[in-house]
C-alpha cells in the first residue's frame, strides 16, 4: 500500500502541471531577482535566462540556478551552463519541491545527488 500511495504521489507532484506551475513560478521569481540586480549582459544560452553582473551576495556558490534562470556574476563556461541546464530540467521534474530536496540532499556537492547528477567536473567541484 505505501509503494501504491508514493507512486500516487510522485505522479501528481513530479512532472507534472503543478512541478510546471512551479518552474514557471521560480523562473518568474528569477526573472525578477535578474533583472533588479543584474548590472551585466542579460541573454538566453543553453536554453537558460543567463543574467551576468550579479553581486556575490545574490546568489550561492559560483551562481545559482533558479527556475530557468541562471544568476552569476561571470561564471557562464560551456560547461556551467550544461550543468545549469541539468538544474533547470529538476526544477522542470520537481517545481517547487525541489529546493527542499535539494537542501535535503546537503551542502556538500560532492554528496548532493542533485549535483552529481547535473556533474561534478562541469560544475568545477571537481577536476
Amino acid at each position: 500500500m505505501r509503494s501504491a500511495y508514493a507512486g500516487w504521489v510522485r505522479r501528481i507532484l513530479f512532472d507534472s502541471p503543478i512541478s510546471r506551475a512551479g518552474y514557471l513560478y521560480a523562473t518568474t521569481v528569477g526573472v525578477i531577482w535578474g533583472s533588479i540586480w543584474s548590472t551585466g549582459k542579460v541573454e538566453r544560452r543553453s536554453g537558460l535566462i543567463v543574467f551576468r553582473g550579479m553581486p556575490a551576495w545574490s546568489f550561492g556558490r559560483g551562481g545559482s540556478c533558479v527556475g530557468g534562470c541562471y544568476l552569476t556574476n561571470q561564471n557562464v563556461s560551456t560547461a556551467i551552463l550544461e550543468h545549469e541546464a541539468v538544474h533547470k530540467r529538476q526544477w522542470q521534474r520537481f517545481g517547487m519541491v525541489f529546493p527542499l530536496l535539494y537542501l535535503v540532499a546537503g551542502r556538500n556537492p560532492l554528496r548532493n545527488r542533485f549535483e552529481i547528477e547535473a556533474g561534478l567536473a562541469q560544475g568545477g567541484y571537481v577536476s
